[in-house]
């Protein structure tokens, strides 16, 4: 497991100077039309998922990814990536937590040489420390923004957002600052899983909510006790413009990554 950085928080300073970017940002969106003819999916790349969702998500759309520790939320992002690879579309990976060389070997052990995608400059890491964080916000996007526009970057991973608000001493500031990252995102145009850490049955109002009130959608990771044994399993629990399942399905990582298995009754796991 990767070790967790120390962040440092951010000053009155820099705080005054990111939520002035909010509202340049907010000025630069407002001339955006949202007029929509058909809604384009983006496969996600997850066996039996994309089923659920009327074939993917929304291109260029904000997706959370919520869960505890080992529920497979960068395996589920990751893999996500790796259908883009696949496709031939250039992909980007920030991470707040983990190195590269973890990052790497963890996803070989699936088959997926993701060093191979990075010599054709199709597949880009970026490990970012808090004052990188911090950078990228004051300038409106800062190195990110630029690999996304010289590589024509379509797909987007963030793992995760929860190590992100640490950085912030009070939930006002968190939000805020939430609504800022997802101002640039969508400016990018790309599709995105953000993943964040935290139990998917016990969600908390705060940071949390803001951020589930922005995203585009919301998927739940978690381990629930099933017939003896702690199981995955995976649920939507919404998606915009979307006639999205809302039962409750099962998911193994396997060799290849996450897939996901036949439909579970919420009434059937509570009865366990």
């Amino acid at each position: 497991m990767a070790k967790k950085k120390r962040l440092k928080r951010v000053s009155e300073k820099s705080l005054k100077s990111l939520l002035s970017k909010k509202s340049i940002l907010s000025s630069k969106s407002e001339g955006i039309s949202k007029e929509k003819l058909k809604i384009v999916r983006v496969p996600t790349g997850i066996p039996g998922f994309d089923k659920l969702i009327e074939g993917g998500v929304e291109v260029n759309s904000v997706n959370l990814v919520v869960g505890g520790s080992g529920t497979g939320k960068t395996i589920f992002s990751t893999q996500f990536l790796i259908e883009g690879l696949k496709r031939g579309e250039s992909c980007l990976f920030v991470t707040f937590e983990e190195t590269k060389s973890e990052f790497y070997s963890n996803a070989y052990t699936f088959g997926w040489d993701l060093a191979e995608y990075e010599k054709k400059n199709k597949f880009f890491f970026l490990e970012y420390s808090p004052e990188k964080v911090m950078a990228m916000l004051e300038e409106g996007g800062g190195e990110i923004e630029s690999i996304v526009t010289k590589y024509n970057i379509k797909r987007l991973a963030m793992d995760s957002v929860s190590s992100f608000a640490l950085l912030f001493n009070d939930e006002l500031a968190k939000r805020e600052s939430a609504l800022v990252l997802f101002e640039m995102i969508r400016r990018w145009n790309v599709t995105s899983l953000l993943t964040l850490q935290e139990d998917a049955e016990a969600r908390t109002v705060g940071y949390t909510t803001s951020l589930e009130f922005e995203a585009d959608s919301i998927i739940l990771l978690y381990f629930i006790r099933y017939k003896g044994e702690r199981k995955r399993f995976v649920e939507v629990l919404k998606m915009r413009g979307t006639n999205h399942s809302t039962k409750t399905y099962p998911i193994i990582i396997g060799k290849h990554g996450v897939i996901m298995g036949s439909e579970i009754l919420k009434e059937e796991l509570s009865a366990k």
